[in-house]
């Protein structure tokens, strides 16, 4: 569990829960899923202390569950919202122990880069002066932007504080929120390019008619994935939305910077929706994509398969007429023309090649023997 301590411009990181809230900024308190389902009553006793009112049963049954799809609900008192990270990890990683074989997440194929991506949930419980976040076990986004935070490496702990620019630190839970989420669609954004090239790939191996594909079940594992992840999209985008529903109903703020704040805070909001959907668009083409090669693939074999009976053809059409002259001369009669001169073999065999000449060129010159593809 880390806990962070935002004050203004200052950040300071503490091993354990405080008594009281600080007087001035607020708490963001992130754990673990099985750190989270351990340390419960104190996590609840704290939340009760700082805010007066502590989380229902419902959503801590969100909060551990493990494949939970990404959505958005709220209380009088807080706001939940549940995003499905995409991020490269082991996806089963954070499972509680006591989820069993429910908690384990479904293998993915298809390329590596797809069998890598993880989309575990992260979960945030945004108060008005505290934010809660529970995440994998593993989770390298949450410790990255952590330390991008406090300005220390990932992983090392003790307190530590820092004065930060006003820009850098978010100016509240709902602010610190976004800007996580918006550093895990970034995070999927960073991998478009191995994605892209790994697709592209085998769209040319499909294509090439050299090669013979046979990695049918593989193929079929990507565009399931790769649907999959489009679904996981839409519904962090459709969370998205119900946040930003959720923040125009919020009271008007009093003053002109509370009301300046909330104005950044839906900008924000719709920042985070526009990096969505931007992955969205990737994952839908690079889907779009994978289902254009392969109809690419059949076309181009189905071609080749014209071309191949169509030579056959054109040389069966050659050789019909010798197969006639041949047939002619092999029938069963006791008198027939040219059949006892001395020179009609090699009149029968100059007559033979010549047609075959003249019809072959005839098909030659109508491409019916030539390639239209490598």
């Amino acid at each position: 569990m880390r806990i962070f301590s935002i004050r203004g411009s200052g950040v300071m990181e503490t091993d354990a829960l405080p008594d009281r809230l600080p007087e001035q900024g607020y708490l963001w308190i992130a754990c673990g899923r099985r750190e989270f389902e351990a340390a419960q009553a104190p996590i609840q006793a704290a939340l009760q202390a700082f805010t007066g009112t502590a989380l229902v049963d419902l959503h801590i049954s969100d909060l551990l569950n493990s494949q939970l799809p990404s959505h958005h609900d709220y209380t009088s008192q807080y706001d939940l919202l549940v995003f499905r990270r995409l991020a490269t990890g082991p996806a089963d990683a954070d499972t509680p122990p006591n989820h069993g074989a429910a908690g384990q997440s479904a293998r993915r194929g298809g390329p590596p880069i797809l069998r890598r991506i993880d989309t575990s949930p992260v979960s945030c419980v945004v108060f008005d002066r505290v934010l809660l976040t529970v995440h994998p076990d593993d989770c390298r986004e949450r410790d990255a932007y952590a330390a991008r935070l406090v300005g220390t490496e990932a992983g090392s702990g003790g307190p530590d504080a820092r004065s930060t620019g006003a820009r850098g630190v978010p100016a509240s839970p709902a602010d610190m929120m976004l800007r996580l989420i918006n550093h895990m669609v970034d995070g999927y954004l960073a991998l478009r390019r191995e994605l892209t090239r790994q697709l592209d790939h085998w769209q040319q191996e499909l294509l090439d008619p050299r090669t013979r594909f046979s990695n049918w079940s593989t193929l079929l594992d990507a565009r399931l994935a790769l649907h999959q992840l489009d679904q996981i999209c839409e519904e962090q985008r459709a969370a998205m939305q119900d946040w930003i529903e959720s923040i125009k109903g919020w009271p008007e703020p009093a003053g002109a910077e509370g009301r300046r704040e909330l104005e950044l805070l839906l900008v924000r909001s719709r920042d985070v929706l526009e990096h969505i959907e931007r992955v969205v668009h990737h994952v839908s083409r690079l889907e779009h994509n994978a289902e254009t090669a392969v109809q690419m693939h059949f076309s181009a074999q189905s071609n080749r398969t014209n071309d191949i009976m169509r030579t056959l053809t054109a040389l069966t059409a050659i050789f019909l007429p010798l197969n006639l002259i041949t047939g002619f001369f092999g029938m069963n009669f006791e008198f027939m023309p040219l059949i006892h001169h001395q020179a009609a073999f090699w009149w029968t065999l100059a007559i033979m090649v010549l047609i075959a000449a003249v019809t072959g060129l005839v098909f030659w010159r109508k491409r019916y023997l030539a390639r239209t593809g490598r």
